[in-house]
């Protein structure tokens, strides 16, 4: 059975929380609303699936196939105008191959059509509301008034709510909200590093760990990468990672549990231990 409950969210999801006959809860929106509903479970020690917000790391090493990296870019920062929990948020890319790539990526860009989301001919909608619109518009005005560059600046933009202009920034730093936040709209944020080490640094700086890319054709690389990197789920050179028989879902503040795969499955069981004696043959 199903049911659908519509209204005030704060208060359905106390009662919720608060209600001993609720004996799971699964959760997939921001990690403020997930911290909410932890505590708000904890005095009946509800069980929880969170799966609660994102700042992936895209991270293109100078031996990568470039062209399948930025075509995994515009998969995965691009589509549905940057509003999935594993959009790429942060695009490193190594020094030796940085002004190419992102000479290429701002062409690309630039080549977006914007407009109504319904139209096939468009590429890049209207973000979900005029409140979305303006926080990610604030992220962008904020990253530009602390030095970023827009590598896409035109005079060709649509109005500022509820559509954001495809955007590649440059000269970014790490006290910028842009790169400590979930963007959730489709700004492309571009910051070089200098070798494998760097590149771990500045992916892991987050407290988020729901997601990462990676484009290398070094295959101790990918190993190396998919172990060290913070997070649950890590592409390695391919952008479209979900997938029902794998498990999604992050580590650190990004949630805990899984969706999908049996491991999701695993987390509405409960695992009993019977121990027998005393049995007559």
């Amino acid at each position: 059975m199903l049911n659908v409950v519509c209204g005030d969210a704060p208060a359905i999801g106390a009662v919720l929380t608060g209600s001993p006959t609720v004996r799971k809860l699964s959760f997939t929106g921001s990690t403020a609303v997930g911290r909410r509903l932890l505590a708000d479970g904890a005095a009946t020690v509800t069980r929880t699936t969170l799966e609660l917000g994102g700042n992936a790391p895209f991270i293109v090493f100078d031996d990568a196939d470039l062209d399948a990296a930025l075509a995994g870019v515009m998969v995965s920062k691009f589509r549905n105008a940057g509003q999935t929990c594993v959009c790429a948020n942060r695009i490193l890319v190594q020094q030796g191959v940085f002004d190419r790539f992102a000479a290429a990526l701002v062409t690309r860009v630039q080549a977006l059509r914007f407009g109504d989301g319904l139209a096939a001919e468009v590429d890049i909608g209207p973000l979900v509301s005029h409140a979305a619109a303006a926080r990610v518009h604030a992220l962008l005005d904020d990253a530009l008034a602390a030095g970023a560059c827009d590598l896409t600046a035109s005079d060709d933009a649509p109005p500022r709510a509820p559509w954001v202009r495809p955007t590649v920034l440059t000269q970014l730093t790490p006290a910028m909200r842009i790169w400590r936040e979930e963007i959730f709209g489709p700004i492309a944020t571009l910051v070089p590093f200098s070798d494998e080490a760097h590149a771990l640094t500045l992916a892991n700086d987050t407290e988020y760990g729901l997601a990462a890319y990676v484009y290398t054709r070094d295959a101790g690389r990918m190993w190396r990468m998919g172990e060290g990197l913070e997070c649950g789920m890590v592409g390695i050179n391919e952008a479209a990672i979900s997938n029902v028989m794998a498990p999604f879902g992050g580590v650190k503040q990004s949630g805990h549990g899984r969706e999908g795969s049996r491991y999701g499955l695993d987390d509405y069981l409960e695992h009993k231990y019977l121990c027998m004696g005393g049995l007559q043959a």
